[in-house]
């Protein structure tokens, strides 16, 4: 299974393209400028010598190699793998979308900025926020510029004081990483026995200093946060402001809105929620979304409906300027768009509540054969614990998620949040059917027998897989980063 690079498959002689006929008459000469001996090459490029055949076999089974949503079930926990609809692939791909360029006079380019526009009020209902934009190139850049907004409000309000952000325990390690850009100091909150915010803990930390606490909800543990409104009380009692990750929007949107909750800020992921290609590095999309209050604090430039049409509009003179070259991440927010319409209200509750189904279903199958640390019942996502499995048999959740791959699964989200040893997170989405989650259960069952049986075998994997069981400690450590 080890593919050869196309380097190694060359033969002197052998062509994959053929280029057209000049049709320029002989003797034509162009004046170029002389290139410096520092930029000229001493001999030819060392190029592979290949076949359109051998081109075409070679990426595609280097394609069969990755593992996507369209290969098999991906209940990466925290991440909301989703199926992405290919009618979404197909409007992105539409030429009157892809020829567009930024720099285009506004005239030229009034159905780009109707989708921009459009998207965003729906984007704004869906979350209960008044506004936002659409400029933050992903989640952890939507949270970037979520806060950067705190700042500046309380910049703004001459409270100099308000240095620390609150972040509870099971938090995204985003957010932490966030505030800390942004200039703040980061106090963690712990959580209760329940798993969700310590309420008590919480009102401790709150003072003058404190310029905003980040949750998510539901949290990491896939809990819905029952006091919400009691900690948003206690927030803005105190003179802070409330910011939602929007991580974990697929358990509830169209069932309530972060507005609803008291939130001030939120960001989102479009390339999670909202039915985009997510993974392999981008690009993403992490529009932020925020209360009346904070609305002249957005990036610039805003989106306007004018008289004539859509126009930006650069005015804010309390804006934080602009976080992105030029206004966002376009063809991902199309893919976006395109999900809202197609769904419609309707659908986009529904797939909240189906999301939820599934984890539960998911959740109630494995509760016999693994520890649930942390409730009964979950939203869009659940973590189980091996650490009694590792005690009687050596076998690790590591072990585990590796021998998923062997059985055709992408392994869920291991040893996160912290505050379960031994954990694997699962989140289903509402994409998988019954049948394919019963399967996914009967394995993991199985591979919890075998760990009992024969545990070296799970240690051993995987198996099957182009690349086999790594040093993790050592790739870490010592990390080899070019051929």
């Amino acid at each position: 299974m080890n593919e050869p690079l196309l380097i190694e498959r060359s033969k002197a002689g052998r062509s994959s393209y053929q280029f057209p006929q000049l049709d320029l008459p002989r003797g034509f000469d162009v004046a170029l400028p002389e290139l410096p001996p520092t930029l000229r090459r001493s001999k030819e490029p060392r190029l592979p010598e290949v076949s359109e055949l051998d081109v075409i076999r070679h990426f595609t089974r280097l394609s069969t190699m990755s593992f996507g949503v369209d290969s098999g079930c991906y209940p990466l926990g925290s991440c909301t793998m989703k199926y992405n609809p290919k009618v979404n692939e197909q409007l992105a791909s539409l030429e009157d979308f892809t020829a567009m360029h930024p720099l285009q006079d506004v005239s030229t380019i009034q159905g780009c900025l109707s989708v921009m526009y459009n998207l965003l009020e729906d984007l704004s209902g869906i979350t209960g926020m008044a506004w936002g934009t659409l400029q933050p190139c992903a989640g952890a850049h939507g949270e970037y510029t979520g806060l950067k907004i705190i700042r500046a409000w309380f910049e703004h309000h001459g409270d100099a004081r308000r240095t620390r952000i609150l972040v509870p325990e099971s938090a995204h390690g985003t957010n932490p990483a966030s505030a800390a850009v942004n200039g703040f100091t980061v106090t963690t909150i712990p959580a209760d026995a329940e798993g969700l915010v310590d309420i008590d803990a919480l009102q401790g930390l709150l003072d003058d200093t404190v310029a905003g606490v980040m949750l998510t909800n539901p949290n990491t543990l896939g809990l819905f946060e029952k006091h919400i409104l009691a900690i948003s009380e206690m927030v803005h009692a105190a003179g802070g402001l409330l910011y939602y990750d929007g991580a974990n929007l697929n358990a509830i949107m169209g069932m309530c809105t972060p507005g609803d909750m008291g939130f001030d800020v939120v960001h989102l992921n479009l390339h999670k929620t909202f039915g985009t290609p997510h993974g392999g590095g981008g690009p993403g999309a992490g529009p932020v979304l925020v209360s009346r209050d904070l609305v002249p604090y957005l990036p610039k430039p805003d989106i306007k409906l004018v008289d004539s049409g859509y126009a930006f509009d650069w005015s804010s003179e309390l804006s934080i300027g602009k976080v992105s070259g030029f206004w966002g991440n376009f063809l991902v927010l199309v893919r976006a768009y395109s999900y809202i319409l197609r769904m419609g209200a309707e659908g986009i509750r529904a797939a909240a509540a189906h999301a939820v189904l599934n984890a539960n279903y998911l959740l109630s199958r494995l509760k016999g054969t693994f520890s649930v640390p942390y409730g009964e019942r979950c939203m869009h996502e659940f973590v189980v614990s091996l650490e009694d499995l590792k005690e009687k048999t050596g076998v690790s959740a590591l072990d585990v998620a590796k021998a998923l791959l062997d059985s055709g699964y992408h392994p869920p989200t291991m040893y996160f949040p912290l505050i379960v040893h031994e954990a694997l997170m699962f989140e289903p989405t509402e994409s998988e059917s019954p049948e394919t989650l019963d399967e996914l259960a009967d394995t993991l069952i199985e591979l919890a027998g075998i760990a009992a049986s024969d545990p070296q075998r799970l240690k051993q994997a995987p198996l099957t897989t182009p690349v086999r069981r790594v040093d993790e400690v050592a790739a870490a450590k010592n990390p080899i980063l070019h051929a």
